[in-house]
């Protein structure tokens, strides 16, 4: 897969996120949010190694983002709080798999055409 289309996703992903978070609040601004986190790690996966199979990047990004997710349970220094957060929330570890699913989704249908 050419990184041109992947860093294009991964902006319009940020975008989307940012979006999200600008435009709503509440339980939906929150679990988009953090399935578009999982889908932008998906992304950078994909610009890192082009010819990943969705089969493996996804449950690589998702596994990335529960890491971080259970990480927040020892503590996250201060400086990665905005980006990696603070709060372990259960809920979140369910949005990151749909956001695999979601990313792995796209990219097996993107790879058969």
């Amino acid at each position: 897969m050419s990184r041109l289309p992947v860093a294009v996703a991964a902006a319009v992903t940020v975008a989307a996120g940012l979006g999200v978070r600008a435009l709503f609040s509440g339980p939906f601004a929150k679990y988009s949010g953090d399935a578009l986190y999982t889908v932008l790690i998906y992304l950078l996966i994909v610009l890192i190694r082009p010819n990943v199979r969705p089969w493996v990047a996804a449950p690589l990004s998702c596994g990335l983002s529960w890491a971080i997710e259970f990480a927040q349970l020892a503590g996250i220094p201060a400086v990665l709080r905005p980006l990696l957060g603070s709060t372990f929330n259960p809920p979140d570890l369910f949005w990151y798999a749909a956001g695999a699913a979601l990313a792995g989704t796209v990219h097996t249908l993107i790879a058969r055409r």
